[in-house]
Formats: C-alpha cells, sequence, structure tokens
C-alpha cells in the first residue's frame, strides 16, 4: 500500500510509525511542515530505515503564528502546499493530524481529487483551542469565529473515511459533531521508544551546558497559550536560593517570548533559556534532567494531551505535571508511577512537589524507574503499527 503520513509538526513519535509501516514493505512518503518551530523528530532518512521509506519537508517560505489574518492566510496556503505534494505521490491513503483546520481541509481536498482513503489523526481540537482562545475578544466577534472553525472541524470529520482519537475521552466530543462512531478507532500515542533511550545525567549536553552537577528541572518543547509560563518563573523562584537548582527552558512559542521580554530583573537567575534542541541531543537533555516538567491549563483538558509525557516516560526521568486530573496525561503518570500530578489552578501544590522531588532522592530514583518500565511495556511500535493497519485495511480492502 502506498501510504502518506503527514505531521505538521513533525513530532519523534509520528516519524517512528511511519519507518515500522515501510519496515512492513509499504511505501511510505512521511510528510511535516519544515517551518514549524516545535520540536522535530528524526527527519532526515537513516542508514536503518527501509527502502520503501521516504520523507519530504512542506516549505512555504514564512509563517506567522501572531497576527491572526496572516496566520489563516498560512494554514490555506500551507495546505495547498502541501495537497500538491500529498498528491503527486499518488497515495493509496493519507493519516494526516496535528493540522490547522483549514490546511487539512486543503489536504482533504487533494486526497479526495487523488482518490485516496482519508484518516484524521485527531491529537486535540482545533475548533475547542479557538474558542477557548477567541471567544472573549473582538466584542463577541471571535465567539463566530471560533463556530466558524468547530464547524468546519465537524465537517471534516464527519467527511473523513477513518478518525483515529488518542483517548476515550475525545469521543464525547466526536458524538457533539455528528461523527459516526463506527468509523472512529482509539490508538493512544505513545512515545518514540527506541529514539530516546536512556542516558546518565553526567554526559556531554549536560557538562557543555554545566548542568551535569546542577539540580535540574527541565521543561522540553512547545509553550504556547495552553501552558501557563508562570507556573515555571515560580518554580525558578522558589528554588532562586538554593545555588544548585536549575529551572531549563529548552522550549519555544509565545508563552517563552512571554517570558524572555520580561525586565532581566525580574527574572531569577537560576532560570535558563535554551532553544529546541535537535532529536539526536534529544535524549542527552532529557537525561541531564532530575525532573522533567509538564503543564497544560485547566480549560485545554477537554482538547489536548501533552504528548512530551510520552518521551519523559522513555527517558526514564520523574514528571512534575500541572494538568486537570481527568487529562489522559495525569491517568498515565499516576498509572504508571512516573512522578506526581497537581491539578492546573494549584501553585502551592505544584511548588510543594517540586520541593518534595528535590529533597527525596529515593522517590526519583522510584518514579524514574517506573517511567521507563512502562514506557517498555507500552510502546511497542510493532503492536501500535499493527492497531494502524488494521484500520487501513479495513478501509482499502482492495489493497489489504
Amino acid at each position: 500500500m502506498r501510504i502518506a503520513i503527514h505531521d505538521y509538526a513533525g513530532h519523534p513519535f509520528q516519524f517512528e510509525l511511519s519507518r515500522e509501516l515501510a519496515r512492513r514493505g509499504h511505501q511510505v512518503r512521511h510528510f511535516y511542515f519544515a517551518e514549524d518551530i516545535g520540536p522535530k523528530g528524526a527527519s532526515a532518512p537513516g542508514p536503518g530505515d527501509a527502502p520503501t521509506l521516504s520523507i519530504e519537508p512542506i516549505s512555504m517560505g514564512g509563517y506567522s503564528k501572531t497576527n491572526l489574518i496572516k496566520r489563516r492566510q498560512g494554514d490555506i496556503r500551507y495546505g495547498r502546499v502541501a495537497a500538491r505534494a500529498i498528491a503527486a505521490f499518488s497515495p493509496d491513503l493519507v493519516l494526516s493530524g496535528n493540522t490547522p483546520v483549514e490546511a487539512q481541509q486543503e489536504i482533504m481536498r487533494g486526497a479526495s481529487a487523488a482518490k485516496s482513503a482519508f484518516v484524521f489523526w485527531v491529537q486535540d481540537f482545533f475548533g475547542l483551542a479557538t474558542e477557548r482562545l477567541l471567544a472573549k475578544r473582538w466584542m463577541g466577534l471571535g465567539r463566530l469565529v471560533a463556530l466558524y472553525y468547530g464547524q468546519l472541524e465537524a465537517k471534516l470529520l464527519r467527511d473523513s473515511q477513518g478518525v483515529v482519537v488518542i483517548t476515550d475521552d475525545f469521543k464525547t466530543h466526536l458524538d457533539r459533531y455528528g461523527v459516526d462512531r463506527e468509523k472512529v478507532v482509539v490508538i493512544p500515542n505513545w512515545g518514540a521508544l527506541d529514539s530516546i533511550p536512556e542516558r546518565p545525567k553526567d554526559n556531554p549536553w549536560a557538562r557543555s551546558n554545566d548542568l551535569a552537577d546542577k539540580f535540574v528541572f527541565l521543561y522540553s518543547g512547545t509553550l504556547a497559550l495552553k501552558h501557563n509560563p508562570s507556573r515555571l518563573l515560580g518554580l525558578a523562584r522558589a528554588f532562586q536560593n538554593d545555588p544548585a537548582v536549575r529551572v531549563v527552558l529548552a522550549a519555544s512559542g509565545v508563552s517563552v517570548d512571554q517570558l524572555q521580554a520580561m525586565p532581566a530583573g525580574d527574572l531569577p537567575g537560576n532560570l535558563i533559556f535554551l532553544p529546541l534542541q535537535p532529536i539526536e541531543l534529544f535524549p542527552q537533555m532529557l537525561g541531564a534532567a532530575d525532573v522533567l516538567v509538564a503543564l497544560l491549563e485547566a480549560d485545554a483538558g477537554a482538547f489536548s494531551v501533552p504528548s512530551k509525557i510520552l518521551s519523559y516516560l522513555c527517558a526514564g526521568r520523574p514528571s512534575l505535571l500541572s494538568a486537570p486530573a481527568g487529562n489522559l496525561a495525569s491517568r498515565v503518570v499516576e498509572q504508571a508511577g512516573a512522578g506526581v500530578c497537581v491539578a492546573a489552578d494549584d501553585e502551592d501544590a505544584f511548588l510543594a512537589a517540586a520541593r518534595r522531588l528535590r529533597a527525596d532522592a529515593a522517590w526519583r530514583k522510584s518514579a524514574a524507574a517506573s517511567a521507563r518500565a512502562y514506557a517498555e511495556a507500552n510502546f511497542d511500535i510493532a503492536a501500535v503499527a499493527d492497531r494502524f493497519t488494521q484500520l487501513f485495511h479495513r478501509l482499502r480492502p482492495d489493497l489489504a
């Protein structure tokens, strides 16, 4: 089968799926947005890759995430560029996720024109996120904009031949959208276990960043509007009198920009800003941490799951998660015994948990071991690929 996998964000575990499907003999082409600023997986073919794998970055020379009008124009333009590239591959099936809905609409149109089955991979709900961000803006016009995006997303999901969601929690919203449950499959996200081996704390990356002998709270990845940067600022301030502690943000996004725009005198000296690290250094960076931090705002819990937690589990480090109690990431960390979860709006509990993790080496060691054990038991890419191929063959029985 010729399979196009489009992951706008270019995250590590989606690349892992493409590689596994190619190893099984499928002709797989992996597409992603080259100009997206988030963390990326192994985006270049390697010596161990099957010859049936190809990787094609989608580039359009610029994109604005801060100007909403330019962002919408960019989404549509990106979708058209991506649709042409995907159609040129002549896939039997397209799996597309992490994609703004107007870009997704263009890709779906391209898939339809190429007579390809289309699977909508739901990592979060764009319509709900837009409602949260815009509903109270522009004297009520923001609510109409959010309504438009919600209705468009609902239509795209209804029109897709297959829908993959990452948690059963998302099914309720699909029902509101009128999506036929018969075409919905739940496949939880996973960590790229082979790409994120455990690394010792004292490693070349840690030494080059003067962190090998420090106690490190590390936040890695995108820090966007659904993440509260004040939690990280408060964490650094809580430990500013502890000379061994560093709070490291290897991150990008609007909330990072907000922090860096603050007057220098308002930022604690133990708060360290680093750019996103290349995938080949990612395991060493995670290994340099004593505690890995993840955040999700209370009102984002219904439409988003912080997938960075899955990478944290692979790294074998304890997690400190501030998120809604019912969020899938909170449930995973608690089930794994891999750290501590606190309510998104409880800063006191967040700092108390951080202090306990700083003080209790035995607890950290136990949580770290549990994290890696959970990853090894649950992130089997062969089993994940089995779930996807079952869906693909159901949609394209002529090619099974």
